[in-house]
């Protein structure tokens, strides 16, 4: 009978992510930040060494097609847009011609891109390029209620830290506190801009526990996090409440919903076989420790168990992950998500 019981309540709560998806309205979702959200702008930037348009990438996707997806299928930010009512991630920005650009912008478009972050200030002139788009073809008003109540998704800051802590990195690079401090006030800096842009309503995700990635993981004797890697996640956590808190009381009409990577990881870890994970450490696609020590490569032979993978590759997670993830983000506690979840983010757009 418990069981019975426990299918019954799933069943029931994905039924109701089903029915705030649809009430939710949300006219278009824009995405900002790495390869966690990535769905295929690198495969427009030639020079970028962050590839993932070949297999075994997108094994899991629809025709198992390689899409630029840092993954095996979709990732969170794919899945965050299928709960508010889309199919998927919008598309990226860089695959629109000047022809697509519009028609896409009324829905969003996804500015993410492997290897960028907080400080690659990659994303702000094209967000300018997108509203003046909208603005020249549906008036300044009609563009500024469709922003209003569209949805600002960011992802970013791993990068950042990994690279502070690369072996080679500059010998004179600052304290972690000035660090930390420079890369508080540079994400501030990109929120304001995108609330000058016209955004109201802004869903954040924080970063996870970078240090016990496979790839980190490989570089440790003992087989551990490393958890220098994980006190800076944490600690640019605890910034980012700041950020957000002061924002929203200097912003009028901003509102956020602030996502705690780092705690729902560590939940995984606690909680492997609730979640159905039995292979915490390992990437499902790689080489070495962990297969950690060397990347995905074209034509690789990954896990056939993918579902049970928290980790596809050496930085990034599985799809059944990333939409364990999206679920506990769109409609998560407070011990994960911070003030309200994306879900109810979304609720104020209809």
């Amino acid at each position: 009978m418990e069981v019975k019981i426990a299918q019954l309540l799933t069943v029931i709560s994905m039924i109701v992510l089903v029915l705030v998806a649809v009430d939710a309205s949300v006219p278009a979702v824009f995405i900002f930040g790495d390869s966690t959200a990535d769905v295929g702008n690198n495969n427009f930037l030639p020079a970028s060494k962050a590839k993932a348009n070949f297999p075994p990438y997108g094994i899991d996707f629809v025709q198992s097609r390689a899409t630029g997806r840092f993954s095996n299928g979709l990732n969170s930010a794919d899945f965050l847009a299928k709960m508010m009512g889309f199919k998927r991630s919008p598309p990226p920005f860089l695959s629109l011609t000047n022809n697509t650009l519009l028609k896409h912008a009324r829905r969003g478009i996804n500015f993410a891109s492997g290897g960028s972050g907080i400080l690659d200030t990659t994303g702000s002139i094209y967000g300018q390029t997108v509203r003046a788009n909208l603005t020249a073809h549906m008036g300044t008003t009609a563009t500024e209620k469709l922003l209003e109540k569209s949805i600002f998704l960011i992802s970013t800051g791993s990068n950042d830290i990994l690279d502070y802590f690369t072996p080679n990195g500059s010998v004179n690079r600052p304290p972690m506190t000035a660090f930390l401090s420079t890369l508080s006030i540079t994400y501030k800096g990109h929120l304001r801009q995108l609330y000058n842009l016209g955004a109201r309503k802004i869903g954040v995700i924080s970063i996870p526990p970078i240090g016990c990635c496979p790839s980190q993981r490989s570089l440790n004797d003992t087989g551990g996090c490393l958890e220098v890697l994980n006190e800076s996640a944490r600690a640019f956590y605890i910034a980012t409440v700041a950020i957000m808190k002061d924002l929203s009381g200097e912003l009028k009409g901003l509102k956020y919903s602030l996502g705690n990577a780092y705690e729902m990881v560590i939940n995984f870890f606690r909680n492997a076989l609730k979640f159905g994970f039995t292979e915490l450490k390992s990437a499902c696609c790689g080489a070495g420790k962990f297969n950690g020590e060397s990347p995905c490569l074209p034509f690789s032979s990954p896990c056939s168990a993918r579902e049970k993978h928290l980790f596809w590759d050496l930085f990034h997670p599985t799809q059944n992950a990333s939409k364990i993830a999206a679920q506990t983000l769109f409609s998560g506690s407070h011990e994960f998500v911070t003030p309200i979840n994306f879900g109810q983010l979304a609720e104020g757009c209809s």
